[in-house]
């Protein structure tokens, strides 16, 4: 075995509302919630690390590698807290990201509040140029339009520069020319060019990702440089990798030059971890469910993979309703998001309903009961009022949860507006919060076509465990499955995730008259990009490939997502690559459209490192038995079903014997969590730690 196999490695999550530390060394795992230090969030990073080594009886000196996911990159956005950028497009296209697609994302608003640009419109500078979509130049740049800018970003104190052409995805020689020519007035000025960032058509996509990635790439490289360096003054001495939002890993350095692939990392870092457990428990069609202090994260996961895709929207101006924020075209791990986490806060709309989220009380103030000032009740106070929750042991001890605070804000809020019991009033709260979620679930699979009723839950995250048995009963799923170490999945999955990097580019090309000359060459100019990026993450690892197209009928608008085949050079080749688009297109629509040439707009590689992993053996022979007898500790916890509470066993989950079956109601307590299984819910605790909930 290596040295690199033998030392600990460490996995660091920042949310909204807890930084999740994990450390792992050979076999065993030690794992650290802290709240978030949204001011300086690499103190909260520091500090975990330090504590989480002070657990594990390790120093610095005995860490190999430190894989980091953050919500700064997302947060800077959504708080418009980045630098100040400006841009230059050519002549005629400076509102592109202004007017977008002219579209609305709700046509009877006819108050309608569209996301404003990231660049304002006086710093949006147009420069004489033009290439035709072949990428043919028709006229040539402008070098003194370019020059003429200098001055103006002098006076504005201009941090950042997105450079966007039209059709600069096909040549991006002027984008170039013009990068050449800032840097040598402006060598400290940070400049992202559309070409590099996201080189696929349609314009406002491309323009949008770009701005978003000069936005943020000032504050995400001092954030990163303050990290390393405190980190370095620490004693740490490895490497640190950076979860990218397409499930894989890389280095700082690609990290600082597209941070905006490092939007919603995290919640990428816990796909990868439930697409993980699923393959070594060979669970099949999967439901990934991620709730946290903030959000709550869904995922459909096929073959052990999470479905994926390249469309991202953040910043929503109606938070969570989609077409409402600024579009970004990268590689995503596609799943759906609400606002619905143990911060979500509960109000009374002006219908007399309970309400539930999209606002959240985050680290601070955080929920009532978290003693830090908050006064407006959140799920976290009604999991504690219905008894699933223990107010000295919550997140391992370390917060200290204040019952009469949860107690006066949900009476105060809730109860009395409602002329509701204290548990009643509670119980509403969770009811509202569990229906969401369900809800975004159902749409979430109507959007991409699949059941849900023939899928297992893998339900991780702080609040998840307490939630998840109500929310699959409310989507037909029979089986849950708890794993080891669930309070801190995202961070457990970036130690699961592979060093990877996904090349996507735009090249149209008929199906009927496909160059297969011009699309290898681009794909070995993509691999020789997405190689160079993994050998600086993981030098000489072993690698595998997926090369996929973007296709449609022509006409159409919209494209769907085919897995190409090794070759394209036989007629056979192709024909199995119409056949693939074929397969998917009934899939989605129910129907092809004989006798219609087929278009493909763009291509994607995704190099990755191969990771190969045991499936777990489980004993399928397991007896029930009873748990009266087997716990010191009981708990009152409330029945949804009866309305009344109702004396359940609590039971440590270290204490638990691989093989045996425990019937519900009961909780199961660990470090970062808490495992609510009410009546008509058996659990058994599988290889490995993991803990499979089935419905009867």
């Amino acid at each position: 075995m290596s040295e690199n196999q033998t030392k600990a490695r460490i996995g660091v999550d920042i949310g909204g509302t807890f930084t999740d530390v994990v450390l792992e060394h050979g076999d065993e795992l030690y794992t650290l919630k802290l709240l978030t230090q949204l001011e300086a969030p690499e103190n909260g990073v520091r500090e975990g690390v330090s504590r989480v080594l002070e657990q594990a009886s390790l120093t610095y000196d005995d860490v190999g590698l430190v894989i980091h996911g953050t919500t700064l990159a997302t947060n800077a956005l959504i708080e418009r807290k980045g630098a100040r950028t400006a841009m230059i497009t050519t002549e005629g296209f400076r509102d592109t990201i202004e007017m977008g697609t002219e579209s609305r994302f709700d046509q009877y608003d006819i108050f309608l509040d569209k996301p404003k640009p990231l660049v304002p419109r006086r710093w949006r500078y147009p420069v004489s140029q033009r290439h035709d979509a072949q990428g043919r130049e028709i006229m040539p740049l402008d070098e003194d339009t370019v020059r003429s800018i200098f001055p103006k970003l002098q006076e504005e104190k201009i941090e950042s520069l997105a450079v966007c052409l039209l059709h600069a995805f096909v040549n991006p020689e002027h984008e170039q020319r013009i990068q050449a020519l800032i840097e040598d007035e402006f060598p400290k000025l940070r400049i992202s060019l559309s070409s590099e960032v996201s080189p696929e058509m349609r314009e406002y996509e491309r323009f949008s990702t770009t701005a978003a990635n000069a936005f943020i790439q000032p504050v995400i490289s001092a954030y990163l440089e303050r990290l390393r360096k405190g980190l370095h003054e620490d004693g740490y001495r490895a490497p640190m990798l950076m979860m990218l939002s397409g499930g894989g890993l890389t280095s700082v350095e690609t990290a600082v030059n597209f941070p905006i692939r490092l939007v919603e990392s995290g919640p990428a870092g816990g796909a990868i971890f439930a697409a993980d457990l699923a393959g070594k428990l060979d669970l099949g069609p999967v439901l990934s469910f991620d709730m946290g202090g903030t959000t709550a994260k869904i995922c459909f996961i096929e073959n052990g993979r999470p479905q994926t895709g390249r469309h991202f929207e953040v910043a929503r101006v109606y938070r969570f309703k989609k077409g409402s924020g600024l579009p970004l075209r990268i590689p995503v791990i596609e799943m759906v998001e609400i606002g619905a986490g143990g911060g979500s806060l509960a109000r009374i709309d002006e219908l007399e309903r309970i309400q539930v989220g999209p606002e959240s009380s985050g680290a601070s103030p955080g929920p009532a009961c978290y003693g830090q000032g908050g006064t407006e009740p959140a799920v976290t106070d009604a999991d504690l009022i219905l008894g699933f929750l223990d107010e000295n042991r919550f997140a391992g001890g370390r917060i200290h949860l204040d019952r009469k605070a949860s107690e006066t804000a949900i009476t105060k809020s809730i109860g009395t507006q409602l002329e509701l019991s204290l548990p009643l009033a509670a119980a509403g709260i969770s009811e509202m919060v569990d229906e969401n979620m369900a809800s975004a679930a159902r749409v979430h699979g109507i959007e991409s076509g699949k059941n849900l009723n023939d899928r297992t839950l893998i339900a991780f995250g702080g609040a998840a465990p307490v939630h998840a048995s109500r929310v699959a009963k409310k989507l037909g799923i029979k089986k849950i499955v708890i794993p080891s170490g669930a309070g801190v999945g995202s961070a457990l999955g970036f130690l699961k995730a592979p060093a990877a990097y996904e090349v996507v580019r735009s090249l149209y090309q008929h199906l009927s008259e496909l160059d297969t000359k011009r699309v290898e060459q681009m794909f070995l100019e993509m691999r020789q990009q997405a190689q160079a990026i993994i050998d600086a993450c993981q030098p000489k690892s072993v690698v595998k490939e997926t090369r996929k197209a973007f296709m449609r009928y022509i006409g159409q608008g919209h494209e769907i997502e085919v897995e190409l085949p090794d070759q394209l050079q036989t007629i056979e080749e192709r024909e199995t690559f119409k056949q693939r688009f074929d397969r998917e297109y009934q899939r989605q629509y129910a129907r092809t459209i004989p006798d219609m040439d087929i278009e493909i707009l763009s291509w994607s590689l995704n190099l990755y490192e191969a990771n190969e992993f045991k499936k777990l053996i489980l004993d399928s022979n397991l007896q029930p038995s009873g748990v009266s007898d087997s716990s010191s500790e009981f708990r009152e916890i409330y029945d949804f079903t009866k309305n009344t509470f109702q004396s359940a066993p609590v039971f440590q989950r270290s204490e638990l014997n691989s093989g045996q079956i425990l019937e519900g109601p009961l909780l199961i307590q660990e470090t970062d969590t808490t495992i609510v299984v009410p009546e008509g819910f058996s659990v058994t605790p599988l290889a490995g730690g993991h803990l499979m909930l089935e419905q009867k």
